[in-house]
């Protein structure tokens, strides 16, 4: 199994500057590489309480003050971009990062950044489709021609830079979407399924439809590959230490739930360990977790939160080495999961 630090950038306490932030956020990925992980992520959203408005800058930086690590965006939200310009964005990140970049791309979320881009609930799916069909014959053809509803149509368009992966692989982020979900099956991509607001079943339910959509097309099923995600992380020695060390942390983000009007699913965090996708408890629980979501889902990738949410610097990193020596090393060697592009591990 791999693993990868995602973080959407969220920004809740107001006495922290978006600068300070920001850089929180790289000195994350470069603590990210050091402790071995696969893979960081930054988000796209374009609407309060997050500043993860562009992953490409984000990730260029990223990209300059590390050597190994992939690059993820998750999600990049084509349904709202213009298929072209994130073409070029990316293609030049592509090159920055020495091929290191991989995308994962969904429609969004978020009734504010559909109103800031005038995406609507009836057309966002079709500008998602439609985004990412021009994006990758942008990506793997020098001169494109092309018509579609939502841009200027192109003739002969040349575009540049050309990327330096041919093709970079892009995922498909779908929290409960069939229309996603039967994209990726189409055009032969890997899911990454969100797995982070509901109990397992919709989530193990959407990936059997994906597995099943993939024969539909007539690719081989030993070649569909799966990511998921989790609803947040904290691995101590004992699960006591586990579960009072998070609880505070876990109280404050249903506070934030209730005062935005939502009512969460897992109201407490005992109920969150028992029925989400939460990690939180000793070494051997976390495995146990992890290999029971691995039945359902049959995953290769799995992503992390990056940011401490609420743990101090010193505890966040103790976690995540945690993490890295004694359960990563378990779960990668009960599931296998094949090379990243480019790599030999």
């Amino acid at each position: 199994m791999k693993f990868l630090l995602i973080t959407l950038i969220a920004k809740h306490d107001p006495k922290v500057s978006d600068h300070a932030r920001l850089r929180e956020v790289v000195d994350n990925a470069v603590l990210a590489e050091e402790l071995g992980f696969d893979g960081y992520g930054v988000g796209e959203r374009h609407e309060r309480p997050f500043i993860s408005s562009s992953p490409p800058v984000v990730l260029s930086h990223i990209a300059a003050r590390t050597s190994t690590i992939r690059l993820f965006t998750a999600v990049t939200t084509l349904s709202l971009l213009d298929p072209v310009r994130a073409y070029e964005d990316y293609a030049t990140l592509d090159n920055l990062a020495d091929g290191r970049l991989e995308l994962i791309i969904g429609k969004g979320n978020g009734a504010a950044q559909a109103r800031l881009f005038h995406v609507t609930t009836e057309d966002q799916w079709d500008r998602n489709r439609e985004s990412y069909e021009l994006f990758r014959r942008l990506w793997r053809e020098p001169k494109v021609t092309w018509t579609g509803r939502f841009r200027p149509s192109l003739t002969d368009a040349e575009t540049w830079p050309r990327p330096l992966q041919q093709p970079i692989r892009v995922w498909h982020g779908s929290a409960t979407s069939r229309e996603s979900v039967d994209l990726a099956a189409q055009y032969g991509d890997p899911l990454f399924s969100a797995n982070v607001t509901n109990p397992i079943e919709p989530y193990a339910e959407l990936i059997r439809y994906y597995r099943e959509r993939w024969a539909h097309y007539g690719h081989d099923p030993k070649d569909a590959l799966v990511g998921a995600g989790t609803a947040g992380f904290y691995a101590a020695r004992t699960s006591q230490e586990a579960v009072e060390t998070y609880r505070p942390i876990y109280e404050a983000r249903i506070a934030l739930f209730r005062k935005a009007g939502v009512e969460p699913v897992f109201p407490t965090l005992e109920d969150a360990i028992e029925r989400s996708s939460i990690l939180v408890g000793s070494p051997q629980q976390i495995v146990d977790k992890v290999l029971r979501y691995h039945t359902e889902f049959g995953h290769e990738v799995m992503h992390l939160h990056a940011d401490g949410d609420g743990l101090t610097d010193k505890q966040h990193r103790a976690t995540l080495e945690l993490f890295q020596s004694e359960i990563a090393p378990v779960l990668r060697k009960e599931i296998p999961s094949r090379p990243f592009p480019g790599s030999l591990a």
